[in-house]
């Protein structure tokens, strides 16, 4: 069985910085990429919030340019998915989906959070070219347009009151006849001129030659009154939530309801000793990657002084 000091699994933004700081403490670390290598941000286009960019930057790019910076302070970059950890007892025991078993001294988990959809397949047609599940990362390439933003809850309503500074007109598709969201929430988009919410409505599917022109909507799908019609809009935000990808370490270190790996306080500590969180995997608030990237450098401080002592 191969061993290591330091296993990070994950490869966005908090894994990389993770194997960054890792590898220039000469822990040697491992690090497996996931099913999604470089994490959802490759699922976007141009990152313009992400500091030392004053241009932007491709994402994709982005991400290539970490992981080449890991890789050249000794970190061990290997695509797999672990599907099982035993963390149980010291050192720790991960298998990856190839059957490979690795023994932990530390470990780093960083698997980040996947964003719900629908399930349109026009969903993943138009992924980056109007379809997005995050408005600060990309509502400034909306600016002066027409977006829809579909959720009833207090995320769809943030994510709402946000492009309202940006665009000239927000939608918000809602399948309930009410929003989710807490009263101080909802009364905001209620009150916001720039915002129309759109009650008992469900996305059928949508349209466009060379990117999200409009979507295909139903009101009061199965009523008597039922109605069909297609909204023309420039943007698709998807805000229904997230779900992070931490089903592999369920009943062995603590989650809240969602699934999210609680944290003691502003640290990565986690409460088994010598596992360590970052990223989105244990952050339902911020989900950005500046924020995952600061958490994977205090996760690889953590496991570093975790090992000395």
């Amino acid at each position: 069985m191969e061993h290591t000091k330091c296993l990070i699994i994950g490869s966005g933004p908090a894994g990389y910085t993770a194997a960054i700081y890792a590898g220039r403490a000469n822990l040697q670390p491992i690090e497996y990429c996931g099913l999604q290598t470089g994490g959802q941000l490759t699922q976007t286009t141009i990152v313009e919030n992400f500091p030392g960019y004053p241009e932007g930057v491709d994402a994709n790019q982005m991400m290539m340019e970490l992981r080449e910076q890991a890789e050249r302070f000794g970190a061990d970059i290997r695509d797999g998915v672990v599907t099982a950890a035993d963390l149980s007892k010291r050192p720790y025991i991960v298998t990856i989906d190839d059957g490979t078993q690795i023994e932990a001294d530390t470990i780093i988990i960083a698997t980040g959070a996947s964003a719900k959809y629908l399930g349109l397949p026009d969903e993943q047609k138009y992924n980056g070219m109007g379809v997005s599940a995050c408005a600060t990362c990309d509502g400034f390439f909306y600016r002066k347009k027409v977006v829809a933003v579909v959720g009833g809850g207090d995320t769809a309503c943030e994510e709402a009151s946000y492009l309202a500074n940006l665009c000239t007109k927000v939608y918000m598709i809602v399948r309930k006849p009410y929003l989710r969201a807490s009263d101080i929430m909802r009364r905001r988009v209620e009150e916001n001129p720039k915002i129309e919410i759109l009650y008992e409505h469900n996305t059928e599917g949508l349209y466009g030659d060379n990117g999200v022109e409009g979507a295909h909507l139903v009101a009061r799908r199965g009523e008597a009154d039922e109605r069909h019609y297609d909204l023309p809009i420039d943007g698709f935000f998807l805000a229904i939530g997230h779900k992070p990808n931490t089903d592999e370490f369920r009943g062995q270190i603590d989650m809240d309801e969602q699934g999210y790996i609680k944290t003691l306080g502003a640290s990565p500590c986690t409460n088994v000793e010598g596992i360590f969180a970052a990223g989105d995997c244990a952050d339902p608030t911020y989900r950005q990657a500046i924020v995952a990237a600061g958490s994977g450098c205090k996760a690889a401080l953590e496991a570093e002084r975790y090992l000395n002592r």
